[in-house]
């Protein structure tokens, strides 16, 4: 979902590498009028020239809102999606 709203976009081309990373950890949400407690997921996009060093790329709202809304109601179990701005350093590009 995260890569066909990059491509649909035309940021794909844009960043050096973006991926989607289920996150082990529960979160409080509403579907309707109950409650839901399901999982987040975390996206991130990068843009570097050399892989050493990478800064978040500035994805605009519109996309980011089109990604967070199919991925929580086309994807069972997830119902929050955050955006992970972190710079290499301190951070790495991949999560692990």
């Amino acid at each position: 979902i995260f890569i066909d709203e990059l491509r649909a976009s035309g940021w794909y081309d844009r960043v050096a590498q973006a991926f989607a990373v289920f996150l082990p950890v529960r979160s409080v949400g509403v579907m309707g009028d109950g409650r839901t407690y399901e999982h987040a997921v975390a996206l991130r996009a990068v843009q570097t020239t050399d892989f050493m060093t990478a800064h978040w790329a500035p994805l605009p709202h519109e996309v980011l809102a089109r990604v967070s809304t199919r991925i929580t109601n086309e994807v069972r179990g997830i119902n929050r999606v955050v955006y992970d701005i972190s710079g290499k350093p301190p951070a790495t590009i991949e999560w692990e």
